[in-house]
């Protein structure tokens, strides 16, 4: 029997150029997001001075920004950051809805990875936990899955 030949991506930023995409809105959570974001890449070799942040005013907007960046190349994986959370109304299903939807369609057209971070969570308690609580820091998981997909990416292209 043959082994199978593995083909994955490698965990270190290295040369690779890397944008965060973040909301405003939520801010206190979403400023936390990038924060984790920040310090994920730092830990796999990034120097924060060399990353990009690009401020939107709110989750439905992530999906217009990050395909200019993507179609702009000037960048190897996007991180998009955000936090949208249930109220009493059905506003939330459309915006996570469009924003989810949106950056898959961004990342499948452009072929540029784009990590989805942005936090749909029923509560803002839920949200903090998720940004650097008690649930981790789904920014620096979004970061981490990036760099691997960019280095795959990459291999792949080869």
């Amino acid at each position: 029997m043959n082994p199978l030949r593995i083909i994955e991506g490698d965990p270190r930023v290295g040369d690779l150029r890397i944008a965060l995409v973040a909301s405003r809105f939520n801010a206190p959570v979403v400023e936390r997001l990038v924060a984790g974001a920040v310090e994920a890449l730092a830990a796999q070799g990034a120097d924060p001075a060399s990353l990009e942040l690009v401020r939107v005013p709110g989750a439905f907007d992530l999906p217009l920004v990050v395909r200019r960046l993507a179609e702009s190349r000037r960048c190897d994986a996007i991180v998009a950051l955000g936090a949208v959370i249930r109220g009493d109304t059905p506003h939330f299903d459309y915006v996570a809805g469009e924003c989810a939807a949106g950056l898959a369609r961004v990342a499948s057209e452009t072929g540029v990875p784009v990590a989805f971070g942005v936090l749909t969570t029923d509560t803002e308690e839920q949200a903090f936990e998720r940004a650097g609580g008690s649930e981790g820091n789904r920014g620096a998981d979004a970061a981490r899955v990036a760099v691997e997909l960019a280095n795959l990416m990459r291999r792949l292209a080869r």
